[in-house]
C-alpha cells in the first residue's frame, strides 16, 4: 500500500508528487496520456515564473517529471479505469493499487468547437486559453468564439494587446447581459452576432482566418475557443459531490471524503493556469503531511 496515489500527471499531479516524494512518502503517480497534460500543447509558455525567455510545454513537463523521479515518485503510464473513493483504490488495465491518500489530478479538457481545421491549427493559431497564449498575438487581429463569462474575459484581455478582436457568438446577446456587453464595448472590438464558425482556414501550417456560416471570412491569425471545458471526473461521479462537473474542495484541497484531495483544473476554481495547478499540488501534499 502506498502513502499516496496521484491520478493524473499534469502540473498539479507532478507538483504533488514532488512534495510528497521529497517528504519521504511512498507516492505512485498514474498518467494515461502525456506527462504534463495540456501543458504539452503549448509551444511556448511565457508566464511561468523563472523562465523570462519562455519555455515550451514539453520542456517544462520534462523538468517537472525529472524532479518527481529524483525524489522517488513512482511514475506509471497507466490510465485509471476505476477509482474507488471509499477504499482509495485505483484500477488500471495492468493492476490494482491502494493507498492511504488519494490526490485526484485528472484535469479538464477544453470543449472543442468541432469545425473543420480546428484540430489542424491547434497550437498554430487555435488556442483555448487567452491568458496563456494571447501574448503571441500582440498587435494582430484575433477572434474569440463564445458568449459566456470566459469569452467576455478573453475578449477584454485581448483587446488590451491586440489590434483587432472579433467576438463571435451564435446568439444576439451575451450570457452576462448588459454588464458583459459594456465590458467588451471597445473601439477595437467587433461583435459578430448570430454567427457560427464553419471552418478554420490556414496557410503554410498557420491559421489565417475563420469562415462563418454567412460566408464571411474573418482575417485573423489567432482564434480563441471559449465554449467551455469538460472536467475529467467520470471515474468519481456518484462518489464525490460535483458542481458543474467539477470537484469542490476546501482551502487545503480536501474533498468531503477524508484522505481524498482534488487539485488543478478538475476542481472548482476561478483561474486555471499552470502556476495555480502547481500551487494546488503543493497545498494538497502539505495537507497530507500535516
Amino acid at each position: 500500500m502506498y502513502d499516496v496515489i496521484i491520478v493524473g500527471g499534469g502540473p498539479a499531479g507532478l507538483t504533488a508528487g514532488i512534495y510528497c516524494g521529497r517528504a519521504g512518502l511512498s507516492a505512485l503517480l498514474l498518467e494515461g496520456g502525456a506527462y504534463g497534460g495540456q501543458m504539452t500543447l503549448s509551444s511556448e509558455i511565457e508566464n511561468y515564473p523563472a523562465f523570462p525567455k519562455g519555455i515550451s510545454g514539453d520542456e517544462l513537463s520534462g523538468l517537472m517529471r525529472g524532479q518527481a523521479e529524483r525524489f522517488g515518485v513512482e511514475l506509471r503510464r497507466e490510465k485509471a479505469k476505476t477509482i474507488d473513493i471509499e477504499t482509495k483504490t485505483v484500477t488500471t488495465r495492468k493492476g490494482e493499487y491502494a493507498a492511504k491518500n488519494l490526490v485526484l489530478a485528472m484535469g479538464a479538457s477544453p470543449r472543442p468547437l468541432g469545425a473543420p481545421g480546428e484540430g489542424e491549427y491547434r497550437g498554430a493559431g487555435v488556442s483555448y486559453c487567452a491568458v496563456c497564449d494571447g501574448g503571441f498575438f500582440k498587435g494582430r487581429a484575433v477572434a474569440v468564439i463564445g458568449g459566456g463569462d470566459t469569452a467576455v474575459h478573453d475578449c477584454e484581455y485581448l483587446s488590451r494587446i491586440c489590434e483587432k478582436v472579433y467576438l463571435i457568438h451564435r446568439r444576439d446577446r451575451l450570457r452576462g447581459g448588459d454588464g458583459a456587453l459594456q465590458r467588451v464595448s471597445r473601439p477595437n472590438v467587433e461583435l459578430v452576432w448570430n454567427a457560427n464558425v464553419t471552418e478554420f482556414v490556414g496557410e503554410n501550417g498557420s491559421l489565417t482566418g475563420l469562415r462563418l456560416d454567412s460566408g464571411r471570412l474573418l482575417p485573423v491569425s489567432g482564434a480563441f475557443v471559449a465554449v467551455g471545458s469538460v472536467p475529467n471526473t467520470a471515474a468519481v461521479e456518484g462518489q464525490l459531490e460535483l458542481k458543474g462537473g467539477y470537484i469542490p474542495t476546501g482551502e487545503n484541497m480536501e474533498t468531503a471524503v477524508p484522505g481524498v484531495y482534488a487539485v488543478g483544473d478538475i476542481r472548482v476554481k476561478s483561474l486555471r493556469q499552470i502556476v495555480t495547478a502547481a500551487a494546488d499540488g503543493a497545498i494538497a501534499a502539505s495537507a497530507i503531511l500535516a
